[in-house]
């Protein structure tokens, strides 16, 4: 059935038709994320959602913006590309999330939490200022729910004087668990019809906004949101609605029914040789710190689990603090914790940590406060694509005055650099990818803008390389041109900033490469070719360019955008003739 499907088809089905084209999406989705990865429970719980909006709205005349894009799986199966689901988060296939350039029905690109109402109002409003007619809706999660763009995004609705659907997709989940007090409200408003006054009542906040609020208390009932759709459809024309259903978050698998917080993400390993993840070496040390030190603190936004700090929860839920999605929040949080004294450590991912800049700056960096910054997924993240890429967050942050950034080479130095962060008294970052694959055996003490040899040579061409993945590509490459009787240094460069100056008003090699998973505007290169600028040093750095990384393997696309073995010997071979 689900063979070239087409949105136009599906209003030609049967209600039988649509609930057997509901269980084929799910098993398709299903079978699928499992061989390529990708948001499973998400897109489980939302597909009579979808299939009941594909019925009653003519997309992609009608507008669709998801929030975050990651519950999106089933649109794709029914606009047109479900011949290429197979390849999805693939390179070279369809996206996990919802992309402009792929298909007409994809209206606008997401993959950060809270920006649909925004996006939703400004294409209602630019439909009404060039007398367009179509209707334009937005799905956003209750994780979502919580970040405070969505009511800025609110208190503009009446300025804008324009109409649109909300759909709040309330199933108790972000990653982890959803928290706060929206949540809570949320609850009282879905409680039984006998409720039907209490719900009223608390239902009006929405309408001091400018929204009709409105209710499917069991979102997964297809019938139900075919006729609830139906009769929204016509009052749109008058005014704005929020639409709060009730989902189950990995609806029609138990498994994922029962465990919807492991089953968000479904991670395909490209490695067997992976030996630890970061996360958990994290949330291990933190906890044992935070055994002999009484003022560490943890904080997330809306991912515990994922940022290995469950245990630290568990075992100090005094000290530890899910704000949900609201990272400038978290931000704030921990420069305020911190200036009472206190020791706070911000888990988050480099791709999220973007959002918490001017926080960075203002309220921890220039106040000089002793914050902690544990960037995770930092570099190529690989199948999540565009949205998800850490590779920004050496350039974002090495201009920012009072703040040190460390790059560990492997888990090992990482948990040493946690162990020395219990004890410096400025803020700081360090910023690590998902996976540890190597352990190397040099081990020297973590000071402060110094480095380590890890390789000596004899030649003149030295790679100064800052984090695991570059490390061990300096390391290969090193070693293979030994092997042709090229003698080439390797610098642990485990500080970004500040930069070990001794090491390099040192260095007597004349060619200098350096490698690093991040962008070279702005990044570890970048600074390297500012120090050497009037040297006379000739200087070859591996980095990404100026342009956006799509989804695909992390190894394939580090080699796509010149990060390999082969592009540094190459370099290194050609410029020693």
């Amino acid at each position: 059935m689900l063979d070239n499907i087409s949105s136009q088809q599906i209003k030609k089905m049967t209600l039988p038709q649509l609930s057997a084209l509901c269980e084929e999406a799910r098993q398709k989705i299903i079978s699928t994320v499992f061989k390529n990865g990708g948001h499973l429970s998400s897109n489980l719980g939302t597909v009579e959602l979808t299939v009941a909006l594909h019925y009653v709205f003519d997309f992609p005349k009608d507008k669709l913006v998801f929030d975050v894009g990651h519950q999106c799986y089933t649109h794709k199966l029914i606009s047109d590309r479900a011949d290429k689901f197979e390849s999805i988060r693939k390179k070279d296939g369809i996206s996990g999330f919802p992309k402009r350039e792929e298909s007409p029905y994809d209206c606008y690109n997401t993959g950060h939490a809270g920006t649909s109402v925004s996006a939703i109002l400004g294409i209602a409003k630019a439909r009404d200022i060039e007398k367009k007619d179509f209707n334009a809706i937005a799905v956003i999660g209750d994780g979502s729910f919580n970040n405070g763009l969505i009511y800025e995004a609110f208190n503009s609705l009446r300025l804008l004087n324009t109409r649109v659907l909300v759909i709040l997709n309330d199933n108790g989940m972000s990653i982890s668990p959803t928290v706060g007090s929206m949540h809570e409200y949320l609850e009282i408003l879905s409680e039984d019809d006998a409720q039907k006054e209490k719900r009223d009542k608390h239902a009006k906040i929405f309408e001091r906004f400018g929204f009709k609020y409105d209710g499917v208390y069991d979102g997964n009932n297809l019938a139900e949101m075919i006729d609830k759709l139906t009769e929204i459809r016509e009052r749109l024309s008058r005014e704005s609605i929020i639409l709060h259903i009730v989902t189950k978050k990995g609806k029609g698998y138990e498994f994922c029914e029962d465990n919807p917080e492991a089953t968000h993400g479904i991670s395909i390993s490209s490695s067997d040789s992976v030996s630890e993840e970061y996360s958990e070496v994290l949330g291990r040390t933190l906890t044992r710190c935070a055994e002999k030190n009484e003022k560490i603190v943890a904080v997330t936004a809306a991912m515990t689990t994922s940022l290995g700090l469950g245990g630290f929860f568990e075992k100090f839920p005094d000290r530890a603090v899910d704000v949900g999605i609201c990272e400038e929040h978290a931000t704030i949080l921990c420069a305020s914790m911190a200036s009472m004294g206190l020791k706070p450590y911000y888990a988050v991912y480099s791709t999220f940590l973007q959002r918490s800049y001017d926080e960075i700056v203002l309220d921890i960096c220039s106040q000089n406060l002793p914050v902690t910054l544990c960037i995770d997924r930092a570099g190529i993240s690989g199948s999540d694509g565009e949205t998800h890429q850490g590779v920004f967050d050496l350039s974002f942050l090495s201009s920012i005055p009072n703040l040190t950034i460390a790059v560990p080479k492997d888990v090992k130095e990482f948990e040493r650099m946690i162990e020395f962060s219990t004890r410096f008294n400025a803020p700081l970052a360090i910023r690590y990818p998902r996976a540890g694959k190597l352990i190397f055996k040099t081990s020297s003490p973590i000071i402060p803008g110094k480095w380590e040899v890890l390789k000596e040579g004899s030649g003149n061409f030295v790679i100064l390389a800052c984090g695991e993945r570059a490390l061990t590509l300096a390391m290969s490459s090193a070693q293979e041109l030994q092997k042709s009787g090229i003698e080439v240094k390797v610098v642990n460069a485990r500080f970004v900033k500040p930069l070990d100056k001794d090491m390099l008003d040192n260095l007597r090699e004349s060619h200098i490469v350096t490698v690093e998973d991040n962008m070279l505007i702005g990044g570890f290169g970048s600074l390297i070719n500012n120090y050497f600028c009037a040297s006379g040093k000739l200087i070859k750095n591996f980095a990404y360019g100026d342009t956006f990384i799509t989804h695909g393997g992390v190894e394939s696309l580090m080699a796509e955008h010149g990060l390999s073995c082969s592009a540094i010997i190459g370099y290194i071979q050609n410029a020693d003739r």
